[in-house]
C-alpha cells in the first residue's frame, strides 16, 4: 500500500527547456504502452508493487510475471486491485518457467523490467534485441563490505551480521563478502560467529523465529556446495544450533581465513554463510572489493566518516553506503554498475524509465 501511495504522488509534467528569440522547446514523457514486469523469488510481492505502481503512474498497461516458485503472492495482489482498474490494465500470468521468454520476445511488448540473477538476464536482454524493447535490469550481486582499521568491532559486526543475512541472505544487496583489516580481524569474526550462534531458525510462523529457509532446493544445495567448498580452504563459524528436521534451512556462518579466488568469495552465495577475507592495505582492499564483475552495492565501515567517503566514492558499484547495508527507500535511485544491471529502479529515475521522452521543438 505504501509502494501505490509513493507512487501516485509522483508527476510527469511537461517542462519547457527553452523559451526565447521566437523558439520554445518542451519535454514530455510519453508512456510507452505494454509493461512486462518479471521478478524473482526472494521477494516477489513487495518487488512487483514497485514495478507495477512506477509502469501504471506512467501510463503504462502491465504484464506481471512471478517467479515459477514464488506466484501465489502476485496473483492474489493481482485479484485484489481488479476492482481499481479498467479490465487489460493490469494483468498477472503464473507460469511454469516458458512464459518470460514469450513475453521479451513479443512484438506488443514495449517495455520490460526484470529482476533476477544475471545469467537468466542476459537472456531477457537477448530477447528484447530484435524488437529494441526499452529495458531495465536489477540483477546480482556480490557486495563487498570494506571495514577500515579505526572502527568499532562490536558495531561493525551487528552492522555485517544484519546486511549478511537478512532475509536468510537471499538479497541481491545483501552483503556477500567482508574485508577486514588485520588488526580486527580475529575481534570482527569472533563477534560475527557469536551473533551467528544466537540467531534464531526456524518456521516463520512460530513467535521469535528471526531466520527463515532458503527458498527453494537448487539454491539450497547450491549455497551448501559454496559453504562445503570454501571449508576446505578456511575456519567456518557461528555453526552452531538447531534447525527444523525438514525444509531447507541453513543456519546462519561466516567463513573466515579465505580470500579471493575461493568460490564463495568469487561468486554469489544467495545465502546465509558469509566469508570474512582479512587484509592488510586498505586500498588492496577496495582494488579486491572492485574486481568483481558485479556491481550492485558496496559499503565501508569506518569511525570517520570523511576517511570512509573517500574509499566509498571509488567503489564501482552503484549504490555505496556508509556504516550500514543496505539503505533503500522509494525515492531514492537503485541501480546496478558492471553484469549487476541496465537502467534505474524508484525514485524520479525509475519512473522516467518507464517513459519515452518527446522533445516539442516550436517556433513563432
Amino acid at each position: 500500500a505504501a509502494t501505490f501511495k509513493r507512487a501516485s504522488g509522483a508527476h510527469l509534467a511537461d517542462r519547457a527547456a527553452e523559451d526565447a528569440d521566437g523558439r520554445r522547446i518542451v519535454y514530455r514523457r510519453r508512456p510507452l504502452g505494454v509493461v512486462a514486469a518479471i521478478v524473482a523469488w526472494n521477494f516477489p510481492l513487495s518487488m512487483m508493487a514497485t514495478k507495477i505502481a512506477a509502469a501504471l503512474v506512467a501510463g503504462n498497461t502491465v504484464v506481471a510475471k512471478p517467479a515459477p516458485t514464488t506466484p501465489l503472492t502476485t496473483l492474489r495482489a493481482a485479484a485484489l486491485l481488479q476492482h481499481a482498474f479498467p479490465a487489460g490494465v493490469l494483468n498477472a500470468l503464473g507460469d511454469d518457467g516458458t512464459v518470460g521468454p514469450r513475453l521479451t520476445a513479443h512484438p506488443d511488448v514495449r517495455k520490460i523490467t526484470f529482476t533476477g540473477s544475471t545469467a537468466t538476464g542476459r537472456h531477457v536482454l537477448g530477447a528484447a534485441a530484435d524488437t529494441l524493447k526499452r529495458v531495465t535490469l536489477e540483477l546480482g550481486g556480490n557486495d563487498a563490505a570494506i571495514v577500515l582499521d579505526d572502527a568499532e568491532p562490536r558495531a561493525v559486526a551487528t552492522g555485517l551480521f544484519n546486511g549478511a543475512f537478512a532475509n536468510s541472505g537471499q538479497l541481491c544487496v545483501a552483503i556477500k563478502r567482508a574485508y577486514v583489516p588485520d588488526a580486527l580481524y580475529d575481534e570482527v569474526c569472533d563477534q560475527l560467529a557469536a551473533l551467528c550462534e544466537g540467531a534464531i531458525v526456524g518456521d516463520g510462523l512460530e513467535q521469535g523465529t528471526q531466520f527463515g529457509p532458503l527458498q527453494n532446493k537448487a539454491q539450497y544445495e547450491r549455497v551448501r556446495e559454496l559453504r562445503d567448498d570454501a571449508a576446505r580452504h578456511g575456519t567456518v563459524m557461528g555453526d552452531a544450533g538447531v534447525v527444523p528436521d525438514q525444509g531447507y534451512f541453513i543456519r546462519p556462518q561466516i567463513v573466515r581465513d579465505v580470500t579471493d579466488g575461493v568460490r564463495l568469495v568469487d561468486e554469489e552465495q544467495f545465502g546465509p554463510v558469509l566469508p570474512v577475507i582479512r587484509y592488510d592495505d586498505p586500498e588492496d582492499a577496495l582494488a579486491r572489493a572492485n574486481a568483481s564483475s558485479y556491481g550492485l552495492g558496496g559499503s565501508v565501515w569506518s569511525s570517520n566518516p570523511a576517511r570512509a567517503r573517500r574509499y566509498a566514492e571509488r567503489m564501482d558499484s552503484g549504490s555505496v553506503w556508509i556504516n550500514r547495508h543496505p539503505d533503500l527507500a522509494h525515492h531514492i535511485p537503485f541501480a546496478g554498475a558492471k553484469q549487476s544491471g541496465l537502467g534505474v529502479e524508484m525514485g524520479d529515475e525509475g519512473l522516467e524509465e518507464f517513459t519515452q521522452l518527446q522533445v516539442i521543438s516550436a517556433r513563432d
